[in-house]
């Protein structure tokens, strides 16, 4: 058995650094769980009779909020819409959650690893259940590509601190 077999004492990638006592951040994973899910097929039958190219369209959002102390929820939401022409074919969309415990984080490393780190954690559950819903749902199996989350949450960095410089030289 190897020593460290505790995933709970596991440290994020960002966190390889020590804090002012000299302990390493730690990140564990608490929980994770399917917060809510949905799944529309508004013109079934219908729809199984229509021909064309199927038009997706993909929305990811996540919302962070502490649960406790040194705990956060990570809630990743990812809607898939499918439309034929003008006509919605479905819509699925999925709430993959997590509880994650950080401790000894630097603000800026705390919210990179709850803005990027936790939502890659999540998506493969979330794609997972995307991928059953729409086969379920009486429709070609759905293969979601993977996310950069760190490159999204860079962006946000970016379009924030953009942001800013014009509010400040307006």
């Amino acid at each position: 058995m190897a020593e460290n077999d505790n995933p709970e004492a596991t440290p994020a990638p960002e966190a390889a650094a020590t804090d002012a006592t000299g302990q390493a951040p730690r990140f564990a994973i608490q929980k994770l769980y399917l917060k809510d899910v949905s799944f529309e097929a508004p013109g079934a039958p219908a729809i199984f009779q229509e021909s064309g190219d199927p038009e997706l369209k993909l929305n990811l959002q996540q919302r962070v909020q502490p649960v406790g102390e040194d705990l956060y929820e990570v809630v990743l939401t990812v809607t898939v819409t499918c439309t034929l022409g003008e006509k919605t074919a479905y819509l699925a969309e999925v709430q993959q959650a997590g509880v994650f415990g950080l401790n000894g984080f630097a603000q800026d490393q705390l919210q990179a690893t709850l803005g990027a780190y936790c939502p890659t954690i999540l998506f493969p559950y979330a794609r997972q259940q995307v991928s059953d819903l729409v086969a379920h749902g009486g429709f070609q199996p759905l293969i979601l590509q993977p996310v950069n989350f760190d490159q999204l949450y860079a962006d946000q960095v970016r379009k924030r601190m953009e942001q800013g410089e014009a509010a400040g030289s307006a």
